[in-house]
């Protein structure tokens, strides 16, 4: 009887030790809004006259989604962060690397951000993230302020703002790739008056599709 006592501490040890090793095996999946060259939006074939170079300055995200974790909607007014889904690198990156991607691949743009510029005559574009909503098995949304100014001497300069939507099917995949074809979007409306302006033209800002 004495060694059956004895050894009772020592099985419940080990099943907690068991139970501690499922829960630090729990995977993490890491994600990023920048999408491969294959599956970027290409929404024309830029030639010279619509090239453009520009500064991206860094892109505010609100800060109740600036975090490691997906922060997703649930029903009603609840929100969730979803430790084992994660982005590669915070989000506010993640969306600036995402739009200079699509600038570059999609429209032709030259990213001279943090390079030097001598008196070339370039777009500053900065982006202000207002609303980042992630719903799974509904959509990816964004809203953001955006503006272009002609440099040298911000000569010009236009204020714009872009509500975007994507529907998304079930799973975090989904949800990602939602908001890479909404960030695609975004680059679109940006480029075309980024474009006019630094090639002399009069730019306004696009009609929001929603």
């Amino acid at each position: 009887m004495m060694q059956t006592a004895s050894l009772r501490p020592v099985a419940s040890l080990a099943l907690f030790a068991l139970g501690l090793g499922g829960c630090a095996s729990t995977p993490v999946n890491y994600y990023t809004l920048i999408a491969s060259s294959s599956t970027q939006l290409m929404s024309n074939n830029a030639s010279k006259s619509t090239a453009f170079a520009f500064d991206l300055e860094s892109v505010s995200v609100p800060q109740q989604v600036d975090q490691p974790q997906l922060v997703v909607r649930q029903s009603g007014a609840g929100m969730a962060l979803v430790e084992t889904e994660r982005w590669i690198a915070p989000l506010a990156d993640e969306v600036r690397g995402a739009l200079a991607a699509n600038l570059v691949s999609a429209h032709g743009g030259e990213d001279l951000s943090g390079l030097p510029q001598g008196k070339r005559t370039l777009v500053r574009i900065r982006v202000d993230v207002r609303r980042f909503d992630s719903e799974p098995g509904v959509q990816a949304s964004i809203t953001a302020a955006w503006s272009v100014r002609r440099a040298p001497g911000d000569a010009a300069s236009l204020s714009c703002s872009s509500t975007i939507s994507e529907p998304v099917g079930a799973g975090y995949n989904a949800l990602v790739q939602g908001h890479q074809r909404a960030l695609a979007r975004l680059a679109a409306a940006i480029a075309k008056p980024a474009s006019a302006m630094a090639n002399g033209g009069s730019p306004s800002c696009p009609a929001n599709d929603g």
